[in-house]
């Protein structure tokens, strides 16, 4: 039994999955290398290989808008203020005061 012509069509729309082709087709993700492998199971970056994004000199005047918003406010988890980062005793026992109350 072989399948109608629209359906026939339709399958062919779908994404291509490792599963619906023959061995040997590897889909990947798209990242691409930034090095190699050396025989010792090291991994030596190679720079020119490397993405890099270069940003417009007059970006305030630039027309194209970014993908993320100027305007975003900091992360929940953005600790540049404090030396010692997230594990902070004084900024825990400052966040139990604020959502608990003062003993």
């Amino acid at each position: 039994m072989k399948p109608t012509q629209p359906l026939l069509k339709r399958l062919r729309r779908l994404a291509l999955t490792t599963k619906s082709v023959n061995g040997g087709y590897y889909k990947g993700t798209g990242s691409g290398s930034m090095g190699r492998h050396t025989k010792h199971g090291d991994y030596v970056i190679e720079w020119h290989k490397v993405r890099t994004y270069v940003v417009p000199e007059q970006l305030k005047s630039f027309k194209l808008t970014p993908f993320v918003t100027k305007n975003m406010e900091p992360l929940k988890g953005d600790f540049r203020g404090d030396p010692k980062g997230g594990l902070s005793g004084e900024r825990y026992l400052d966040q139990w005061k604020r959502e608990n109350g003062v003993d």
